[in-house]
């Protein structure tokens, strides 16, 4: 899954058509995830989405926070999200590039990652760590979140369901396994492991908490030392 198929492919109402056909199993995952979210931040936080799309959450986290900011490469998503948060002055939108933030160093005391996108941005990883790390302010929290290999079966059936609807392309079922979900029109969608989250962490010298949420999503938090 790549970061330039939600630009040009999957953006705006078709974005949000994805999550308004979602099961309620699926929907559990979506409001738990972001309840983690949500335990961590402290009303006179700053906070920076990663991958905001049409803003599903920005509006839940300023009920949480001081200020709100969301990122996204997709001016067609940002329009949306604008629109539905046109009375919201203290949510700011951006259209930036998650591989290279356009904030001066230690600007946010939260910034997320979540709903996969440390797999969906098509960004090495370590680089989207490091990044966010940097923007992050010395005792701050970043929180990266992909999902849980319990959660496949239902990951499986609304990504069938938005194939169906034709928001994503025809599912190649023999090349679909093992976490790995492909379509016939290139999209490939990926996901973060607690393996992988801890390789990770160790590979930057970061002691990182890594949870399960839900049975349907993984949780790598880390706690900015600077």
């Amino acid at each position: 899954m790549t970061d330039d198929y939600y630009t040009s492919k999957l953006s705006s109402n078709k974005l949000k058509q994805c999550y308004d056909i979602a099961s309620p199993r699926v929907i559990e995952y979506l409001e738990a995830e972001i309840e983690k979210v949500l335990s961590h931040i402290k009303p006179h936080d700053d906070v920076l989405e990663l991958g905001c799309g049409y803003g599903r959450v920005l509006d839940t986290l300023l009920q949480a926070a001081r200020a709100v900011v969301g990122i996204d490469t997709s001016k067609d998503s940002l329009e949306l999200a604008k629109v539905a948060l046109r009375t919201k002055p203290r949510i700011h939108l951006s259209l930036m590039d998650a591989r290279t933030l356009g904030f001066h160093d230690s600007v946010f005391d939260k910034t997320i990652c979540i709903q996969n996108g440390i797999s969906a941005f098509n960004i090495e990883p370590r680089n989207l760590v490091k990044e966010s790390i940097r923007v992050t302010r010395d005792g701050g929290i970043c929180l990266f979140s992909s999902y849980s290999d319990r959660f496949w079966e239902h990951r499986l059936d609304w990504f069938r369901k938005q194939s169906e609807e034709n928001l994503l392309g025809e599912i190649d079922w023999e090349e679909t396994r093992n976490g790995v979900i492909v379509c016939k029109d290139g999209f490939r969608a990926t996901t973060f492991r607690e393996d992988d989250f801890k390789t990770l962490s160790a590979s930057l010298g970061l002691d990182a908490e890594i949870v399960e949420v839900d049975h349907s999503s993984v949780f790598c938090i880390i706690k900015v030392e600077k």
